[in-house]
């Protein structure tokens, strides 16, 4: 950015995490003008660590799934879920929707600050450090942006279209009064690091886990391959806060109801003083307006419980890429259909899967003794991130399959019941 006067650039893109980067990379790549503003230094801690299948197909369109091979991230092959003695485990390359078998367990400090590099070494603009404080849409969509750098200088920028992949940011949510309520409960989640010098060797040393100590509250593990390994809780809002401990004191405590892992992180220092998001579910009135879209994190968070952020952010901040780069290009473009009805609709199948995860719907089918295969190759496919296959019952019949396989579920454990 030029310093000494302001700039005219066709897409101002609030933020450089993945779904700002997606979009950053797309848009350079078809020679469209645009600059990246990102308030925080990188590499900086964010949460997010876990990755799914379908957002591989996004880094390789772009052209940055090279770069992220390079660095040697922990495959993920699957996921993990435990509750008591009870272990259900999904293989992404036995699911219902073709498409990756794996992705990666990520630091994210290091996976983005990679993406930012990869992007820097092509030619992209990006300002680290630099804040924005005010935006002014004109009557057809273009806008002023007033940006703060880190000496405290402000400068402005013009532009055509903005993407705000400000994250949990959320500029143009607030500054545009869009921020709207969760539909989801009210949870929270306390997480850190903790370096495994003895880690199990083997898969079990690798493999990302959901341990469930209680129906509403469960344990993240996911290992790095740098040695690392992330930790966190997720419950609701007042078991999380339920005491005045510090945040230490509250994950030592917490780790005290997982069976499996207390001993094996018990002994171990936390790297960071964990850190607590409070009610992270977040959602708006609108995912577009005239001028702007918001993508990944700025528009909706449902709930790590299936990593399904990051996946969101980049699937949004493609197809916001895309969708502009028609308009510049003169061609008519539905956003209502085309990206809010598109974006909403794989909202709705993965938030299907969160609500019924928390009222045990989905926790019944998981942990049933005797698992449908055919169902859990399909629900192995929402897993995976592939929610806009219309194919698959799971997803076409999201809202009615989960609650009917989990009540048939329920007659067949009572008849059993009534044998015995």
């Amino acid at each position: 950015m030029n310093r000494n006067k302001d700039l005219k650039i066709d897409v101002l893109i609030i933020g450089a995490g993945p779904s700002g980067c997606v979009a950053a990379a797309y848009l350079h790549n078809h020679g469209i003008e645009i600059a990246v503003v990102e308030k925080s230094v990188f590499p900086r801690f964010v949460i997010g660590e876990s990755l799914l299948p379908r957002c591989m197909d996004h880094f390789e369109e772009v052209g940055l799934l090279d770069s992220l091979k390079a660095q040697q991230y922990e495959v993920k092959r699957g996921a993990r879920f435990i509750k008591k003695d009870v272990v259900c485990h999904f293989d992404f390359s036995d699911k219902y929707t073709q498409g990756w078998d794996w992705t990666w367990q990520v630091p994210r400090a290091h996976f983005d600050k990679t993406l930012t590099d990869t992007l820097q070494a092509k030619g992209v603009d990006i300002h680290f450090n630099t804040e924005v404080v005010d935006v002014v849409f004109a009557e057809d969509g273009s806008s002023t942006t007033t940006v703060l750098d880190e000496k405290g200088t402000t400068r402005t920028i013009h532009s055509t279209f903005i993407i705000d992949a400000s994250g949990f940011g959320r500029v143009l949510p607030r500054m545009l009064d869009l921020n709207a309520p969760s539909s989801l409960p009210k949870h929270s989640s306390i997480f850190t690091h903790v370096k495994e010098p003895e880690r199990p060797e083997g898969t079990e040393g690798t493999l990302i886990t959901f341990d469930v100590v209680t129906d509403d509250t469960w344990l993240w593990v996911i290992p790095f391959s740098n040695g690392i390994t992330s930790i966190g809780f997720v419950g609701p809002t007042d078991v999380i806060m339920a005491t005045s401990e510090s945040a230490s004191e509250k994950l030592r405590s917490l780790l005290k109801m997982s069976n499996h892992y207390h001993d094996r992180f018990e002994a171990l220092d936390f790297l960071f003083e964990p850190k607590v998001i409070q009610n992270y579910s977040k959602s708006v009135k609108q995912l577009y307006g005239n001028g702007y879209a918001l993508t990944g994190n700025s528009a909706e968070f449902l709930d790590p419980v299936f990593s399904s952020g990051v996946t969101f952010a980049t699937e949004s901040g493609l197809l916001a890429a895309k969708l502009i780069t028609k308009e510049l290009q003169g061609i008519t473009v539905d956003w209502e259909k085309e990206y809010s009805g598109y974006i909403k609709e794989g909202i709705t199948v993965f938030g299907t899967y969160v609500a019924e995860w928390y009222t045990g719907n989905l926790q019944k089918i998981f942990f049933q003794s005797n698992s449908n295969p055919e169902i859990k190759r399909q629900i192995c496919a929402v897993l995976a991130g592939y929610v806009w296959d219309q194919s698959n019952p799971f997803v076409k019949n999201h809202h009615r399959l989960v609650k009917t396989v989990a009540h048939v579920i329920d007659l067949e454990q009572a008849a059993n019941k009534d044998n015995t």
